[in-house]
This record gives C-alpha cells, sequence and structure tokens, in this order.
C-alpha cells in the first residue's frame, strides 16, 4: 500500500467502534499475512481481543508485538491502548444486541423468508461499512471535479457497467455531458480525446480489471481529472487515479457471489458523488431534472400516443 492510500485511511481521530470491522474488511487483503491475523483476530472476537495486552494478542496470534502496533496504526489508531478502547467499545456495542445474529451465509436449503432476512441484512451492513470508509475529502474533490467538467467518461464491465450506466444516465438527466463506456475498445478510443478539465470514472471492486483501468490510464496521461470507484485502495487501477473512493470489500459466498454484494456499495458511492454534483450546479441542474421528468410524462400520456 501507497503512503497515499494509507494517509486516505488515516483520520484526525481515530474511527468510531461501530467503523472498526468495516475497515478491517477494507485494509485486510492488502494487509501482510501477519497482519491479516491480527486483524481477523480484533473483528472475530472484540470483547476477548479487548482485554489483552500487545504482548498477549501477539501471542494469540502468532505475531509480535511490532506488528500489533502496526496493524492497528493501518486501521487508523495511534497505537495499541486505543484500538483496545474500540474493541470495548465494539464489544458493548454487539452486546447490547442492536447487532443481528443473522449472517448472510445463505444455504441451498434456506427457507425463502431467511433469504430475504439475510440478505437484507447484509445489503445494510454493506451500506454501512462502505459510509463508514467513505473519505468524504477524496469524495468532495471527485465531485468539485465533476460538477465542472466539460465531459465525463465512465468505464465499467460486467456488474460494474450497470453502475456505470446507472451514474451516465443521472448525470445525463440534470445536464451535463456523460458517456459510460462498457466495451473496452471504445473506452480506450474515446479516453484519447480527453483533456484537463475533463473527468474519467473507474469504477472496479477488484480495482485490478483491465479493461477498465486502460482507459482511465489514457485518460490519466491525457491530463482528464481521474477517479476510481473500488473496493482495494490499494489496488492497480490506483496509481492512475487522482481520487479514490473506497466501497466495502464483499462479502461473498457460494450462491451471492461478490459481484451482488459490490454492486451495492458502488450504487451508494455514485448516489454520494451524484447528489454532491447536484447540490453543487443545482441552479441548472434542478431546470435539467425537471424538464426530464416532464419529457418522460408526455411521452407516456395518452395525448402523446
Amino acid at each position: 500500500m501507497t503512503n497515499d492510500v494509507k494517509e486516505s485511511f488515516s483520520a484526525d481521530s481515530p474511527p468510531a467502534p461501530a467503523a472498526l470491522a468495516a475497515k478491517v474488511r477494507t485494509l485486510a487483503p492488502s494487509m501482510t499475512r501477519s497482519m491479516q491475523r491480527v486483524a481477523e483476530a480484533v473483528a472475530g472476537d472484540p470483547a476477548g481481543c479487548a482485554a489483552l495486552t500487545v504482548t498477549g494478542l501477539a501471542e494469540l496470534t502468532g505475531t509480535s508485538e511490532a506488528t500489533v502496533v502496526r496493524t492497528a496504526r493501518l486501521l487508523g489508531y495511534p497505537g495499541y491502548r486505543d484500538l483496545r478502547l474500540a474493541l470495548a467499545g465494539l464489544a458493548a456495542h454487539q452486546q447490547s444486541g442492536r447487532a443481528p445474529a443473522v449472517t448472510a451465509d445463505i444455504a441451498v436449503d434456506d427457507p425463502i423468508a431467511d433469504v430475504v432476512a439475510k440478505l437484507a441484512y447484509d445489503e445494510q451492513q454493506t451500506l454501512a461499512d462502505t459510509a463508514a470508509g467513505l473519505d468524504t475529502v477524496q469524495l468532495g474533490a471527485a465531485v468539485a471535479a465533476a460538477a465542472t467538467a466539460r465531459r465525463i467518461d465512465v468505464y465499467g464491465v460486467g456488474a460494474s457497467s450497470l453502475v456505470g450506466q446507472d451514474l451516465a444516465q443521472k448525470l445525463l438527466r440534470i445536464g451535463l455531458i456523460a458517456h459510460a463506456h462498457t466495451d473496452p475498445h471504445l473506452a480506450v478510443t474515446n479516453a484519447v480525446q480527453l483533456r484537463p478539465g475533463d473527468v474519467a470514472i473507474a469504477i472496479t471492486h477488484s480495482g485490478s480489471t483491465g479493461d477498465v483501468i486502460e482507459p482511465l490510464r489514457v485518460a490519466f496521461d491525457h491530463g482528464a481529472t481521474t477517479i476510481a470507484i473500488t473496493g482495494r485502495p490499494d489496488g492497480p487501477v490506483t496509481q492512475y487515479a487522482d481520487h479514490i473512493l473506497t466501497t466495502s470489500t464483499a462479502r461473498e459466498s457460494e450462491l451471492r457471489p461478490a459481484a451482488m454484494s459490490s454492486r451495492t456499495s458502488q450504487l451508494l458511492v455514485v448516489d454520494c458523488l451524484f447528489i454532491g454534483v447536484a447540490q453543487r450546479t443545482y441552479e441548472t441542474a434542478a431546470p435539467a431534472l425537471s424538464a426530464s421528468y416532464e419529457a418522460l410524462a408526455h411521452r407516456h400520456s395518452p395525448r402523446s400516443r
């Protein structure tokens, strides 16, 4: 992980206890294996780990005291003492009964009512995790760039392409010039036309989708402001991103692939970006949105047929 990525996850004050689990899920894939063991331990048993000294946690995870301290700092805490306080708070939150016991591990023979309950809980948790980990400074900078852009290109493939199309359609309805590119060849040929003052947005949960990275690289090289919406803040896509908007790491299962749960967090980030742009361009966005509503209403009215 680069220093820039580390800094994007470091706040002036330690994250709230409720955000700890979200940070672990987001950052764990980019940690060393020894740091992952520490992170998994504190997320899995916050009450038990809160009672341990730094030496005790190091022994429990088969790591060193230095690794424990480094993990605490990567998660946003000045030291292990601060992490222990957060763990105690998280444990109290869970014991209060506010955290549902249901998980999203759907079995092939689950009743449909259980499927609904598990998916609903997982969707809620994914949104909460994404909100907790989203850097509002990065988001504000992305909003500012998009609000004044001459043109906005959005890149995504697979499930991410659906999210990209959703964003482009929203921006079009408030009067901005926005295009979602799902064909990788067209994406690159369009990226070549971008220049300073334009914006390119790449959406990739893994952060390593070549068909998305390549047009973003081209846009970056041509001077456009680039934005990455990704679940991996240390992924290859971020080396060509001026601004990084992080989504929650998906909890994948056999019956629910990552594409489903990652899409939920991506849509939240897209909606936050869109609302921010609409706020900044309200004088032109509001009339444009009204005009689009009227046009659609007229199209579906009996008289227009």
